[in-house]
């Protein structure tokens, strides 16, 4: 006779078993098995938090905080996803990562040093908002033109298919062929290649 599972477990669907033993073995098509399957409810728990909390997130705010919740399932060898103990379902354990990754990264924009354009960094978490914003101003493509000289052509087509075009990260993976989750810490590299160009033009 089978022993009942302990009262503070919840049985685990075989489909989100198999998927979790998957991503923890690196068997092939398991972790895009997973994004296909979770993207959908980090980007609704992203949107939620963030409309308790007064902000609205665009879609680019939406998708880099769906690229953070994911690594975030991947730190420290999948640690995150190692800890299930199976108290819950998986998605609502995976709803409770992804609350507070959202509450850190948006405590992390409302309490970022005031600037002339703070309320716009408020109103958005795209760190590349202010190069953006200054460029619309000041109707000056050239400028950004010289600002994604900086990057090597891969780099500035993310860049360019993102920010200037307003492209998913699911649109940019069909155009590019890059995986979704590689696409976030790449756009963070152009940036920061970005802002030391700017900061290097004074």
């Amino acid at each position: 006779m089978t022993n009942p599972p302990p009262p503070d477990t919840v049985a685990l669907a075989p489909e989100d078993r198999s998927l979790l033993e998957g991503c923890l073995s690196a068997r092939t098509g398991a972790w895009d098995a997973f994004v296909d399957r979770f993207a959908g409810l980090f980007a609704f728990v992203a949107a939620r938090t963030a409309r308790q909390r007064g902000l609205a997130l665009g879609a680019s705010d939406r998708d880099d905080l769906v690229a953070d919740i994911l690594v975030e399932c991947l730190r420290n060898d999948a640690a995150a996803l190692r800890s299930f103990a199976g108290r819950s379902s998986l998605a609502t354990y995976l709803t409770v990562i992804a609350r507070r990754v959202t509450a850190r990264r948006l405590a992390e924009v409302v309490s970022s040093p005031p600037s002339p354009t703070s309320a716009r960094h408020r109103r958005s978490l795209d760190p590349l908002a202010a190069v953006v914003d200054d460029a619309a101003r000041l109707a000056d493509r050239e400028h950004i033109e010289s600002l994604l000289g900086a990057l090597d052509p891969d780099e500035a087509r993310l860049v360019r298919l993102h920010h200037l075009e307003q492209r998913s990260y699911g649109e940019i993976s069909h155009l590019t062929g890059m995986p979704l989750n590689s696409i976030g810490p790449a756009l963070s590299r152009a940036r920061e290649k970005m802002r030391k160009q700017e900061q290097q033009a004074g």
